[in-house]
């Protein structure tokens, strides 16, 4: 109860910034290694060929499905967790977190079975040709199977992050990151897996990071303690963490859905056109890494808070991390737009891939600038428990205006039509999300008044 109560000192006394900032450093370096491994897989698939590189796209779209679920579980527990603890609710936090953990590992389970036993039906639909086909099935195999481990990882992570332990969360997830560096490069070249390898590797890594992340709770190192005794498979308790994950969950469906859309569309050109998005992806999501690190830092604090009721803390949060998220991306982007074409060349040196990557990274790093107060947005509403506003943010750059804009692009501009409507999509949801967001910052100051 003691470590409990200083948890809740720390997370409602602490100065705001240093608080964000303490918080966001662990998130950040997680999301940086975890980025890092998946950038190491797209350079040594890379140089088998570009059909083994547009594999590695095709499976980002099925990673993109277990990670929706993950998020879902993981959030939908995490931000009730946060306030139960704000609240002082122990009990709640503990139950919320054993159902989520549970639900996360059987999700994985059936979604691995289902698309195991339908592989190749399954990767056509993710948008694979005939060349990147036999690539995709090997590489995604191993992905399947450790679905269950990775589904569970992003709920434990979630759920350290959450109480604010982001150093705890950090260590099993760079630990797994650093197995699979260490081991791609061993089981694609030395052993001569090819693209099997990166997957065997990927999968290997997952499994440690989970037990990694598992054995924090089972040492009684976290807040909340998971119990077999814990689960409640009630109709309340799963609606509540569904419910309040669905934002997370829409957010990286919609991800998995327009990677589909896209690759399938992509692939009316060539593989060369598909293997530079996917390229291009990565970079990007690395650079926004940092920004989305110093976010995720910023969740436990508003939940803590906002449950605490000392809403006067959640404004300041935001505002500080959405500068610093600005300051963060808005460099990166300057860097990443000028190193284009050398980032490109590093992971495939196709002058195919290179010419359509260097434009479609570029428009990318512009679109940098509109992105923080996007996913402020969409993680404030969710951390303080507005399922609606979250659900709709959550639904904007990825779905709303991002399919039906790539059908429209594609068909008057073809290939340059492809890469500029994701930047498009950022400055339209930058412009739909001010003023909602503007109006919840408005309504805690008035909550403060009270």
């Amino acid at each position: 109860m003691g470590n409990n109560q200083d948890q809740f000192q720390k997370m409602t006394e602490t100065p705001v910034k240093k608080l964000v900032v303490t918080l966001g450093i662990p998130t950040t370096i997680s999301m940086l290694v975890s980025n890092i491994y998946n950038m190491v897989d797209t350079y040594f698939v890379g140089e088998i060929g570009t059909s083994a590189s547009g594999a590695i796209g095709i499976a980002f779209g099925l990673m993109a499905v277990l990670q929706a679920f993950g998020f879902m579980f993981g959030q939908g527990a995490g931000s009730l967790i946060s306030r139960k603890l704000g609240g002082k609710d122990i009990k709640s936090a503990e139950i919320y977190g054993a159902t989520s953990l549970f639900l996360a590992i059987l999700t994985g389970t059936i979604i691995g079975t289902v698309c195991i036993l339908n592989i190749d039906y399954v990767l056509k639909l993710l948008g694979s040709t005939p060349t990147i086909l036999p690539y995709a099935k090997d590489y995604t195999v191993w992905i399947l199977l450790a679905g269950p481990f990775i589904m569970g990882s992003f709920v434990l992570n979630n759920l350290l992050r959450f109480e604010g332990k982001a150093s705890l969360a950090m260590i099993g997830l760079v630990s797994g990151a650093v197995i699979n560096i260490i081991c791609d490069p061993v089981f694609i070249n030395v052993l001569g897996l090819g693209i099997a390898g990166a997957g065997i590797s990927t999968a290997i890594s997952q499994f440690i990071g989970f037990c990694i992340l598992s054995s924090i709770f089972i040492f009684k190192k976290s807040s909340v303690v998971l119990s077999v005794k814990n689960i409640r498979l009630r109709k309340n308790v799963i609606w509540e963490i569904v419910s309040t994950g669905f934002p997370s969950m829409i957010r990286q469906g919609l991800t998995s859905i327009s990677t589909i859309i896209l690759n399938r569309i992509a692939g009316n050109y060539q593989d060369a056109c598909i293997a530079a998005i996917s390229i291009v992806n990565r970079i990007n999501f690395f650079m926004f890494a940092i920004g989305l690190g110093m976010g995720q830092g910023f969740q436990p604090v508003c939940g803590y808070n906002y449950g605490a009721k000392k809403y006067g803390r959640v404004k300041e949060a935001f505002l500080f991390t959405l500068l610093l998220g600005e300051i963060a991306l808005g460099t990166l982007g300057i860097i990443g737009f000028g190193f284009s074409p050398y980032l490109i060349k590093f992971f495939r040196n196709d002058s195919e891939v290179i010419r359509i990557g260097t434009r479609a990274l570029r428009y990318s790093c512009v679109a940098l600038l509109f992105q923080p107060l996007c996913v402020m947005a969409n993680m404030t509403f969710q951390s303080t428990g507005n399922k609606k506003q979250a659900s709709f943010t959550s639904m904007l750059r990825s779905g709303l205006y991002f399919i039906p804009m790539l059908y429209i692009m594609e068909h008057f501009f073809g290939e340059q039509g492809i890469i500029l409507s994701q930047p498009i999509c950022d400055v339209m949801a930058f412009v739909t999300i001010l003023p909602l967001i503007t109006g919840f910052i408005r309504q805690l100051d008035r909550l403060g008044e009270k």
